[in-house]
């Protein structure tokens, strides 16, 4: 479990207790897992951005670094910073820099809630699932904006609600037959993001314009079959919840019917399920 401290608005105290704690582990962990489960999405994001040579962009919540290197790779004289609370996913996008040779790339772990970007340093923000997590999200996007230089472009991708997103429902009514959200570490919805005009109202107020929401939707992947869905899947903090939350005696029943959702959604190219997400381009008034 990383133990590395950082200042951290009280607002994202539980958030950062999770995801640089054993959330984070598991996701550095199952680096390969995660980043081909949600690939598909990666050219809908940079062919938004259009991240150009010399651009400096910043990539929030950047989780293992992929979509960090990737950014790095377009900006070329240019940088990429990646920012995430987790310290052990922070070192896997190092190392995963390094072994590409990149040069022009860092990471931080911080808040970037709170943290003192150099106003305008960045000509792009980008974000694959990142900016959902937030405890205060105008303080959050007003600190983005300011760090974002005047006309900077931003892109991001949010999970759009669950009726878009069948995986959630089908995972959780497998542990319990109930229907919840997805959860974050600290309990607060994730898809908190699936509301089109309360996006427009908090970008909006926080300094962005020419504001733009598209609906995106790509197969989300467990794993390459069935077995390895399973044991990838029973150890996210989301599975483990809705598990802990059982009865004891319910549980290998409960595990049981998971198995059986993942089976029926192996298909040659992995275990897939349905899922959208809102593809986010604004600027920076």
């Amino acid at each position: 479990m990383a133990t590395i401290d950082i200042a951290v608005d009280p607002s994202n105290r539980a958030a950062f207790q999770a995801w640089n704690g054993s959330e984070g582990d598991y996701w550095a962990d199952n680096d390969e897992l995660y980043e081909a489960g949600l690939a598909r999405y990666d050219s809908i994001l940079f062919a938004a951005a259009g991240v150009a040579p010399g651009d400096r962009v910043l990539d929030v919540g950047c989780g293992n670094g992929l979509t960090t290197c990737e950014a790095a790779r377009r900006a070329g004289q240019g940088s990429a910073l990646g920012v995430d609370l987790s310290a052990r996913m922070i070192e896997r996008g190092r190392h995963r820099a390094a072994a590409a040779g990149l040069g022009n790339v860092n990471f931080l772990q911080a808040d970037v809630q709170i943290h003192p970007f150099a106003p305008g340093s960045f000509d792009q923000v980008i974000s694959r699932t990142g900016v959902m997590f937030f405890g205060d999200p105008t303080a959050a996007f007003s600190n983005i904006a300011r760090a974002t230089r005047r006309s900077g472009r931003l892109t991001l991708l949010v999970w759009q609600d669950d009726d878009h997103n069948p995986w959630i429902g089908e995972l959780a009514g497998a542990i319990d037959g109930r229907q919840p959200q997805l959860q974050t570490p600290d309990n607060t919805a994730v898809i908190s993001f699936d509301r089109p005009d309360q996006v427009e109202s908090l970008l909006t107020r926080t300094g962005f314009v020419d504001i733009r929401l598209d609906p995106v939707s790509e197969p989300i992947s467990f794993g390459s079959d069935p077995e390895t869905a399973f044991r990838f899947v029973r150890g996210t903090g989301f599975v483990k919840s809705l598990l802990n939350g059982a009865e004891v005696s319910m549980r290998p029943q409960a595990l049981d019917a998971l198995r059986e959702s993942l089976e029926t959604h192996a298909i040659a190219d992995g275990v897939l399920y349905p899922s959208a997400m809102w593809l986010i381009v604004a600027r920076r008034a």
